[in-house]
């Protein structure tokens, strides 16, 4: 195999740029709904100090989600643009596809079998199940905050359209699930690419787009055959990015982690604390 120095790209400058914004806005979102939510508290006007206070976080918020159906229209755009359109059901199908497949299921309980030790580690192809399943959780969750979004823009607009009751409804969903997003990113989306022993100290990926050929060749070992057969593997050989890149990489990430901990903590704080009090 290629030197040991090398690593191979996983992501397009394109994709890096797309996962930078939705961090970006998915914090920017997070921050402001929670100073919405809990403005009558010490904490909850602390996070909105930055945006002028309650009505300014809300602003922010208003604008943040917007930002995101765009970016969700654009990647939809760019999706579409990936598709082989002569064979698309082919495509769809194929190995570089991030459509749950049967291959999926199988992977899925080889890798249960691998954990309790009665089974190897699957050889996976360019995505593992788990990571098609964070992909798609996303989806699922901008579904509903979106939708739900829309309604609350503008209550009034939308009291026209609906009861009031549904407004109400809509209001507690787009909470909850909110809170559900951000307790799957901040637990396990950050165990899956970062706290893993495998992953540790710090999984650069979505910096640099490029993961270590060791990792590569245990973790998409089906991937690398596959490249190699193709005679695609030279091309997606990259060198190591500068020791100061990976610094900030590893700082700016461990920042991120540790702000959306603290972000995950402080919402269940107060959900606990407007509970009980």
């Amino acid at each position: 195999m290629a030197a040991e120095a090398k690593r191979l790209k996983r992501f397009s400058i394109a994709q890096r740029l797309w996962h930078l914004a939705l961090v970006v806005i998915f914090f920017l979102m997070g921050i402001t709904g929670l100073a919405w939510m809990y403005i009558e508290t010490g904490w909850g006007r602390m996070l909105a100090a930055p945006f002028g206070g309650w009505q300014g976080a809300l602003e922010w918020h208003r604008i943040a989600g917007l930002v995101l159906l765009a970016l969700f229209a654009l990647h939809i755009l760019y999706s579409l643009m990936q598709i082989e359109w002569r064979h698309p059901f082919r495509w769809l199908a194929g190995p570089d596809s991030l459509m749950m497949q049967f291959g999926d299921v199988k992977g899925f309980f080889q890798h249960l079998g691998w954990i309790f030790g009665l089974r190897e580690h699957p050889r996976y192809d360019r995505w593992s199940w788990y990571e098609k399943f964070d992909y798609w959780a996303v989806w699922w969750g901008f579904m509903i905050v979106g939708v739900t979004g829309l309604v609350l823009y503008n209550p009034v607009l939308s009291s026209d359209y609906m009861p009031g009751w549904l407004i109400n409804v809509a209001l507690w969903i787009h909470r909850i699930e909110a809170l559900m997003a951000m307790v799957h990113i901040f637990t396990v989306h950050f165990y899956l690419e970062h706290f893993r022993p495998k992953a540790l100290p710090f999984n650069a990926a979505m910096f640099d787009g490029t993961i270590p050929m060791s990792e590569a060749e245990e973790a998409h070992g089906a991937w690398v055959d596959r490249l190699e057969m193709e005679g695609k593997l030279e091309a997606h050989l990259v060198p190591e990015p500068p020791v100061a890149l990976r610094i900030a990489y590893f700082i700016g990430g461990y920042a991120l982690i540790a702000l959306g901990i603290f972000l995950l903590v402080f919402a269940f704080a107060n959900v606990a604390a407007v509970s009980l009090f």
